[in-house]
């Protein structure tokens, strides 16, 4: 056989070394494509893992060592929303039934739920959050707890189960007797009004009164979706001044008896069962869990029993003054009053011819029976200082200049409303100061990324069906 030629050899070397460098080439690019999709992957793992891993559970806010991750401030959100929403369905069929015009609540809802209110409800949320933790820890200190058992049971009523049968209805408090006015009283006034509870309290406080309910109210026996009320509760004052009307004597005309109507079917195991799936489906939709939703429940049993304990001392009786006032907008007219009456004057006929106040003018100036915390500073420290009889030197508030009468002052019977009104406001001051001292001693950390995280959902849109 004949040798291969050195011409051939060498050509078979180039083609070798070509192919090792084409091989070369290819698995450069190979390995930097490669570690392009590797970077690209990594980087959506770490962006999917600070979503759905890292950031659920960041601290919105720390509380003595107590943290509020963000996914439970987002579900407080949500489920505050859906209780607006609910709150606006509720106006809206009242609307449409009996045609009375609720445009400007519907709007306040719409204001709510908007995009550009979101930090503010946000807020609201947070600060209920960590008012609630608060008062847990605070709970513990005073020994009041809940057991599971408790809650379970509460939980079936809220649903109207009771499986060892309906608890009886609490009696319906009636209110007080109010006593009739005395001679020194009747001296006084040339008007005699009636003395009994004003048909509206005067008010003149300019300012308003925020008392945090941190109650979770749940309404499942017809939507079997949970709502809860604003840990944080907004209680007006009216700046306009209401004068209470005479309350008429009236005799009572005994009302036609009704036709019983069918007494309900008791819910059963399977029904209370039903409900609670469909409620918890509900929950689970707004990131509730179980031990969630069963958590709200608890913290509605032990606010009650927090609520209890620190009322215990509130008394159903007030120290309250009966006044009326004439109302100017100088000094001058003030003092030119001021020494009319001094001069003898009746109070009430001054009252009705210079007073500024349209509400109480008509009345001599009666602003009937008020107690402390419902005029502003001023008039408030006026009225209690003077005896009754006593008429005030010019008072200056916001309002103007009030030249001011008392006529009574003693410790009157609250009707059960204000009674109520009187603890839900001892409770609303206790977690203020709460809350102040918490501030006050640094234990109350919060975090701005839950401004970027409050949910804009569910909306209007999403509840009714719309595009």
């Amino acid at each position: 056989m004949a040798p291969r030629s050195t011409r051939q050899s060498a050509l078979t070397k180039k083609h070798i070394a070509r192919l090792e460098r084409e091989r070369q080439q290819t698995r450069l690019i190979i390995y930097f494509f490669g570690g392009i999709i590797v970077v690209v992957l990594g980087i959506m793992a770490y962006f999917a893992l600070s979503k759905w891993v890292i950031e659920p559970r960041q601290a919105v806010a720390n509380v003595n060592g107590e943290k509020i991750t963000t996914t439970e401030f987002q579900a407080r959100v949500k489920l505050q929303r859906e209780q607006i929403i609910s709150q606006y369905a509720q106006y809206a069929q009242f609307s449409q039934m009996f045609g009375m015009d609720f445009t400007a609540q519907l709007q306040q809802f719409q204001e709510q739920l908007a995009d550009y209110n979101a930090e503010a409800l946000g807020q609201n949320v947070l600060d209920s959050m960590i008012n609630e933790i608060l008062m847990v820890q605070e709970a513990e200190k005073m020994g009041i707890t809940v057991s599971d058992e408790e809650v379970q049971t509460h939980l079936e009523s809220a649903f109207g189960f009771f499986p060892n049968g309906e608890p009886s209805a609490t009696p319906t408090a009636t209110d007080p007797v109010f006593p009739s006015i005395s001679e020194e009283q009747a001296a006084i006034v040339t008007i005699t009004p009636t003395p009994g509870e004003p048909t509206a309290t005067p008010t003149l406080t300019s300012t308003a009164t925020l008392a945090p309910t941190i109650t979770a109210t749940l309404d499942l026996t017809t939507t079997a979706t949970a709502t809860i009320e604003p840990t944080a509760t907004l209680v007006p004052t009216s700046t306009a001044t209401l004068t209470p009307e005479p309350t008429a004597t009236q005799t009572a005309t005994p009302a036609p008896t009704s036709t019983p109507e069918p007494t309900a079917t008791p819910l059963t195991e399977d029904g209370f069962n039903e409900k609670f799936g469909e409620a918890l489906t509900s929950f689970k939709g707004l990131g509730f869990s179980e031990a969630d939703y069963n958590n709200l429940m608890r913290m509605d049993l032990l606010r009650v029993r927090v609520f209890e304990k620190i009322t215990a001392d509130v008394k159903p009786v007030e120290d309250q003054v009966w006044a009326r006032h004439i109302l100017v907008n100088n000094e001058v007219a003030a003092l030119t009053i001021y020494d009319r009456l001094m001069k003898g004057e009746d109070f009430a006929t001054l009252a009705e011819r210079f007073s500024q106040d349209t509400g109480s003018k008509d009345a001599g100036g009666d602003l009937s029976w008020f107690g402390r915390g419902k005029m502003v500073a001023p008039f408030e420290e006026a009225a209690f200082s003077l005896k009754p009889g006593e008429i005030s030197k010019p008072v200056q508030s916001d309002f103007g200049w009030h030249i001011i009468q008392v006529i009574g002052h003693e410790e009157r019977p609250l009707t059960a409303e204000q009674f109520e009104q009187a603890k839900q406001d001892a409770f609303s001051k206790w977690i203020e100061e709460l809350r102040t001292k918490a501030d006050e001693a640094g234990l109350i950390e919060t975090f701005d990324i839950w401004k970027e995280r409050v949910p804009l959902e569910p909306t209007l849109e999403s509840a009714f069906g719309q595009q």
